[in-house]
């Protein structure tokens, strides 16, 4: 979004790349396997996670909502930490598009300083609904064309908002 880089890391698929068999040093190829079928198992994990940190968003979004103005930016600082929880996860699970928006959430919050004023409120309720969206439709990876019209729409939110 905008001038920044999003780096999505990729888990390698397999750990046997990184390890060797046989001699010292070596890993029970068994025990790997276990290992990897964690790492699978995680991934299904991961949709019950979300789903509980999209529930967070919208009780933190609604006492943002609610808060007088003074109150607001601890308000946001809440969504921002559950953003920054959602963004570092959705990359290693395959939903880029979480990491991107999350991203973009995280970014905007640092970027609209303490006063939290009703039209940020907005910005971060697009985002919100961006990421609810995501799981909702079950859009894995960058999505394609939709997830490219997600991103362009939400970009061009925050831009309009950041003037």
């Amino acid at each position: 979004m905008g001038d920044e880089e999003v780096s999505i890391i990729r888990p390698p698929d397999t750990l046997k790349s990184k390890v060797r068999e046989g001699g010292p040093g070596s890993v029970d190829m068994e025990a790997l396997e276990r290992a990897e079928q964690v790492i699978v198992n995680l991934t299904d994990d991961y949709l019950e996670w979300v789903k509980d940190d999209l529930t967070k968003f919208q009780v933190a979004l609604d006492t943002l909502v609610a808060a007088a103005s003074k109150e607001r930016k601890a308000a946001a600082e809440s969504i921002f930490q559950i953003s920054h929880d959602v963004k570092g996860q959705g990359g290693s699970f395959g939903y880029d598009l979480m990491t991107i928006v999350g991203n973009s959430l995280c970014r905007f919050i640092e970027m609209i300083g303490d006063e939290v004023t009703g039209t940020h409120i907005k910005v971060i309720k697009v985002h919100i609904d961006t990421m609810n969206l995501v799981i909702a439709q079950n859009i894995q990876g960058d999505g394609g064309a939709v997830g490219g019209k997600l991103l362009d729409g939400l970009e061009a939110v925050v831009g309009k908002h950041l003037k």
